[in-house]
């Protein structure tokens, strides 16, 4: 914040560090900067013009979307996809090596060669494909996989996706992949997307990466198939509830690899956000239109 009140001198800054201050501070907010929407105090939020989530998700805002008249949302979109795409390579080469494995001989000081096929041979999935799906179709492409990927408008083609389908397409989608990642954002349309019947699709030697939401999938259902050998595995970084239970069967699973929610947050993510909202803040004040706003009736 010491930024943004030294860049904006005549402006008054208010900072809550707590709900109790927030709940103070909201009615005098024109404007507001954070990572969720406070839905419970949208009433109080009479000034309010602008919001400006420091996430790309801005499914906090959901409820009250039909009640937000006039106010803009802009989201932190572009700051994520690099970074989403070193996390989700690197989780494709760990599945496709089976690096757990490798860790678990380790530990034993078991010596067990094996041979793997290169990458290039093999199909990459992406399941949205926005501006983080679109940095993982790229990266996936420059390694020489066949790159295919879903979205909801396919009238223009997407750099380094060699086959486009619609939401309609996501039954050929699976059943083509052997890597499998969930990209899409938290909407309704998205919420329990992968179950038992779509993965039941996917190839048995296939495996799964979901960077999304929890929500995307059905987690009891995955867990199944994957104690059955549906797929051969996931790496999960976003869960129904979080930080995951501890006695969740995901955490014990030899197929699955999890990581807590990290996947987007390179180190420089506040310095990131707080360039996005600085020029955001100056096109406000000098009543120019703002950078990465977000249409409410799709949810991104």
């Amino acid at each position: 914040m010491a930024s943004i009140r030294k860049r904006f001198p005549d402006l008054r800054v208010l900072s809550a560090k707590d709900a109790a201050s927030l709940d103070r501070h909201m009615a005098e907010a024109d404007v507001l900067l954070a990572p969720e929407f406070p839905v419970d105090l949208f009433d109080k939020a009479r000034r309010l013009r602008w919001f400006q989530c420091s996430n790309a998700g801005i499914d906090s805002i959901l409820p009250v979307r039909d009640r937000i008249g006039d106010i803009v949302v802009t989201n932190a979109r572009g700051i994520h996809g690099e970074i989403i795409a070193d996390f989700v390579m690197a989780a494709i080469t760990m599945m496709h090596w089976d690096f757990p494995r490798f860790i678990r001989e380790q530990s034993r000081k078991e010596w067990h060669p094996r041979d793997v096929a290169p990458l290039a041979e093999r199909t990459l999935g992406v399941v949205g494909l926005g501006s983080i799906g679109a940095a993982i179709a790229h990266r996936g492409k420059t390694t020489g996989m066949t790159v295919i990927g879903s979205k909801r408008d396919v009238t223009q083609p997407i750099a380094s996706v060699d086959k486009l389908f619609p939401p309609n397409g996501l039954a050929e989608l699976l059943q083509l992949s052997d890597f499998v990642v969930l990209a899409v954002p938290h909407v309704p349309e998205t919420t329990k997307l992968i179950g038992r019947e779509q993965l039941r699709l996917m190839r048995r030697t296939a495996f799964l990466v979901n960077i999304a939401r929890g929500s995307v999938l059905v987690e009891r259902e995955l867990i199944e198939e994957l104690r059955v050998g549906t797929i051969s595995g996931a790496l999960l970084d976003v869960f129904e509830r979080e930080p995951l239970p501890a006695d969740n069967a995901l955490w014990t699973m030899p197929n699955v690899i999890v990581t807590p929610h990290v996947a987007g947050y390179p180190s420089d993510y506040a310095t990131r956000v707080f360039e996005i909202f600085g020029d955001n803040l100056l096109r406000f004040l000098e009543k120019r239109p703002l950078r990465n706003v977000v249409d409410l009736k799709r949810g991104y």
